[in-house]
C-alpha cells in the first residue's frame, strides 16, 4: 500500500424497519437513528462526512463519498437529500423594496417562491462569487454564480451587496 492509498473505515449501514439509518462498526455494534453531516456542503459537498450517532459523537469519518461503495454511498446521499434542503436561485424577478425587509420573487431548481430577506447580513459571500441567502424562516438559498445570473438579477441582487 502507498502513502497516497485511501484507506476506507470498515463499517456497514442499512435501514432500520422504521426506515431510520443505522451505522454496525467493525465490532458489530449497531447505532440506530445514525445521521451523515457533510463537513464543507458547499465548497466540497463530496468530501468530508461525518456519521454522527443518536448521542452527537461522531461513528465514522469519511474522507470521500464517492470511494464508499454504491450500497452505502446511496444510503448516505438518501439521507442527506432528505436533511438537506437548500433552493438554488436560478433568477431573481422582482424585489419588493430595496430596504429591508424585503420580499423577493425568485425561480429556484424546486420552483416558484417568495422568501423574505430580513437585513443584508442574511446574504453570505462564499468563494468563487457563490452567495447564501437566510430568508426569515431559516430557509438556506444558495446563488452559485452570481456572475452566472441573467443581467436583470444581477442589477436587483448588487443592489444587495
Amino acid at each position: 500500500m502507498t502513502d497516497t492509498a485511501l484507506t476506507l473505515p470498515a463499517f456497514r449501514l442499512e435501514r432500520s424497519t422504521l426506515g431510520h439509518l443505522v451505522h454496525i462498526g467493525a465490532d458489530g455494534v449497531r447505532s440506530e437513528h445514525c445521521v451523515p453531516v457533510r463537513a464543507f456542503p458547499i465548497a466540497a459537498p463530496d468530501e468530508g462526512i461525518s456519521l454522527v450517532g443518536a448521542d452527537g459523537h461522531e461513528l465514522v469519518w469519511i474522507d470521500r463519498l464517492s470511494a464508499l461503495a454504491d450500497g452505502p454511498r446511496q444510503l448516505i446521499e438518501e439521507e442527506l437529500a432528505q436533511r438537506e434542503f437548500t433552493p438554488v436561485i436560478l433568477r431573481i424577478r422582482s424585489v419588493s423594496t430595496f430596504a429591508t425587509p424585503t420580499t423577493w420573487d425568485v425561480e429556484t431548481d424546486r420552483g416558484d417562491t417568495l422568501l423574505v430577506l430580513e437585513v443584508e447580513e442574511n446574504i453570505r459571500r462564499l468563494g468563487g462569487g457563490a452567495l447564501l441567502i437566510a430568508d426569515e424562516r431559516g430557509v438556506q438559498f444558495l446563488i452559485r454564480d452570481r456572475l452566472g445570473l441573467d443581467k436583470a438579477s444581477r442589477r436587483l441582487l448588487e443592489r444587495f451587496l
